[in-house]
């Protein structure tokens, strides 16, 4: 900032924050202005514009000019789930249990990543008229969850992958020991969980394998 301006912070005002369940709060917010006000504004939002509580208290930048002043508290709420529910789902897929820095191994892990979360995604509600996921013989596992919130999906995904999992885990020992019996009951054990189709899942990997050949 040029020394002849200054920071200066607008007059508090009152908002109601609208929560996922429908219920609402008043909270406050405050326009902070560096100098002249710029398409980047900086906004302070409070539960109490007199103590600004460190837990309820957030300083945040706005660059969307056509965003209406009421709004920027509730579309800034929504920052706390989406973190949320990333964290959770970066736990589940095991995000947080690798780090690498090669350029080549970070894509990678990154295709693999998105892969599935991709895959368990289309299994959600939105989807199920494509994806018949009431197959009774399968759900006679007894570790089926019958639930369909994602990490339900996920469970029941890695149970369908598990023989092919298996399989090539053991593969290496066949080679040692040959047992036709075994690999002949893997085989027919894998065919089973290719009756687990998904029409979206089918044309997605159809497609990848197209565009891996171009």
């Amino acid at each position: 900032m040029p020394q002849e301006e200054e920071v200066y912070q607008e007059p508090w005002q009152g908002f109601e924050r609208t929560f996922s369940n429908g219920t609402r709060e008043t909270r406050y917010m405050a326009e902070v202005i560096y100098g002249k006000r710029r398409r980047k504004q900086y906004w302070l939002l409070t539960t109490n514009p007199q103590t600004l509580p460190d837990n309820s208290t957030s300083f945040l930048l706005v660059a969307a000019p056509a965003i209406k002043l009421k709004e920027i508290g509730d579309h800034y709420g929504f920052r706390t789930w989406i973190e949320y529910g990333l964290k959770q789902s970066k736990d589940a897929l095991g995000w947080a249990d690798f780090r690498v820095t090669d350029y080549k191994q970070i894509e990678r892990w990154w295709e693999i990543v998105m892969s599935t979360f991709t895959m368990v995604s289309l299994f959600a509600d939105a989807f199920n008229r494509e994806c018949p996921l009431s197959h009774q013989v399968f759900a006679q596992h007894p570790w089926w969850d019958s639930q369909q919130e994602w990490k339900n999906l996920l469970n029941n995904l890695r149970l369908i992958v598990e023989p092919w999992v298996s399989f090539n885990r053991l593969k290496r020992w066949l080679e040692v020991f040959e047992i036709p019996v075994l690999i002949q009951g893997f085989f027919q054990l894998i065919e089973q969980m290719q009756q687990f189709y998904c029409p979206v899942i089918h044309e997605l990997l159809l497609r990848r394998l197209l565009f891996n050949s171009a």
